[in-house]
């Protein structure tokens, strides 16, 4: 792909500021020191952090597109302090202790980014704001009371009710593009080579082959996220899961101040189908959610990144949750894959004897979480020890996915599900038994 292709992909790759021409591909074997498959934010925060612990690593980032192609540069602009499964959740798998430490490492994450993007001299529209979420009917509001319950009875975070939603203030906006091309070109600069262009083709330990030669490491780590299930070797260790975004015109000041959105807010609501959006730095609404279909046998295609029915039911669902906008026009649409394990819980691994790392599962919170995952993976492949090294997402192993067709079958019918959860608390004004049953089985 040209980079007037790549400024297609989506509205944050048509505005960021930087040259998308792909760098040069990785020109024949050749021997490093680690090996990174992946050129999106995990790769790229390991090979940060990697490199502030030992400045004189050689460091190879392998990347089939651009830096920032994937869910790292689409996503929906949200640094949170969000994991995929709960606090609750990980307090039954791994104890209390461990679950708070698993929050507190998450919402210290949002302002490290901040931080290390400030001292990069990167601006990457960090603004912290927090998120609004808003409660839309009665059985919503009680969802957004029990939230702000639970999060008092941790003593973490001051998560509270704020009219009619509750407000979480670890969180910040940001135009996830310049992020990743940003740091991108920190990493080159701090001493790493990235190949674009390049296809990895497989890997073993100590070793990664690709389309274009191959890279002989002391260690490798797996970065791919939604895009390991075209790997043979991580091909039913997760699902590609499509997530569908908008973007509208800009608008004024004033129509602004009616919404009552701030510049930093992000904002979403309690429905089950996920949606979530944001204040541009530019005055835009940038919306996205769920509800593209799981394709059959983890297929990955740029024509998957397009539903119209489900960019129609975006820009229906915004003018529902913010009717002043009135027929604000939508500029850009687009999606991509983001990466579900079966059991939905992240993970940031590493196998000293193989020298082996990989992170990933994020189920779309990984804006933030990629950051911690660099740091968690650096101090592990460096011996370490820290209080991430401790984590309860350290060398967590998520089940596999089944074979097809009850991959296909049941990634659907959690889809519907979903769907058939929100319809069913419009109906009846209570809390869903369909929502109630799949809870397990989504990190709840």
């Amino acid at each position: 792909m040209t980079e007037e292709r790549y400024r297609e992909v989506s509205f944050w790759h048509e505005t960021v500021p930087d040259d998308l021409t792909p760098r040069a591909a990785l020109p024949g074997d050749t021997d490093a020191d680690v090996a990174i498959v992946g050129g999106g934010l995990t790769g790229l925060w390991t090979a940060w952090y990697l490199l502030e612990r030992d400045p004189a690593l050689r460091i190879v980032v392998l990347e089939k597109e651009i830096a920032g192609f994937g869910a790292s540069g689409r996503n929906g602009g949200w640094l949170s302090a969000l994991f995929p499964r709960s606090t609750a959740s990980l307090e039954r798998a791994h104890g209390r202790d461990a679950a708070l430490a698993m929050r507190r490492a998450m919402i210290g994450t949002v302002d490290e980014v901040g931080r290390v993007a400030a001292s990069l001299g990167l601006d990457i529209d960090y603004a912290k704001g927090g998120t609004l979420a808003f409660a839309r009917s009665a059985v919503q509001l009680r969802a957004a009371e029990a939230e702000v319950a639970e999060a008092a009875s941790y003593g973490v975070d001051p998560i509270v009710m704020r009219g009619g939603a509750s407000f979480d203030p670890n969180c910040a906006r940001v135009h996830p593009a310049k992020l990743v091309r940003g740091l991108a070109r920190a990493v080159e600069a701090r001493g790493a080579t990235i190949y674009e262009g390049t296809e990895v083709l497989d890997y073993r330990p100590h070793e990664v082959s690709t389309t274009q030669g191959t890279v002989r490491a002391n260690h490798v780590v797996i970065a791919t996220e939604g895009y390991g299930a075209t790997l043979r070797a991580t091909r039913r260790r997760v699902l590609p899961l499509y997530s569908l975004m908008i973007a509208t015109e800009p608008l004024p000041d004033a129509t602004w101040q009616e919404l009552g959105i701030e510049h930093g807010q992000t904002f979403t609501d309690y429905r089950h189908l996920l949606v979530y959006g944001q204040r541009t730095a530019d005055n835009r609404f940038a919306f996205g959610g769920r509800g593209a279909r799981y394709h059959w046998g983890s297929a990955i295609r740029p024509g998957y990144d397009r539903v119209p029915a489900v960019f129609e039911h975006l820009r229906r669902t915004l003018g529902e949750f913010f009717p002043a906008i009135g027929d604000a026009a939508v500029t850009h649409r687009w999606g991509g894959p983001l990466g579900v394990p079966r059991d939905w819980h992240a993970t940031a691994s590493f196998d000293a004897a193989k020298g082996m790392a990989w992170a990933g599962g994020y189920v779309g919170d990984g804006l933030s979480t990629t950051n911690l995952a660099g740091r968690t993976l650096a101090d592990l492949m460096t011996g370490t020890d820290s209080e991430l090294a401790r984590l309860p997402w350290v060398n967590h192993r998520s089940p596999s996915w089944e074979p097809e067709p009850l991959r296909f079958l049941g990634a659907n019918a959690g889809l519907a599900a979903m769907t058939v959860a929100d319809a069913e608390e419009r109906v009846t004004k209570r809390p869903s038994i369909a929502a109630r049953l799949m809870g397990p089985l989504t990190g709840q």
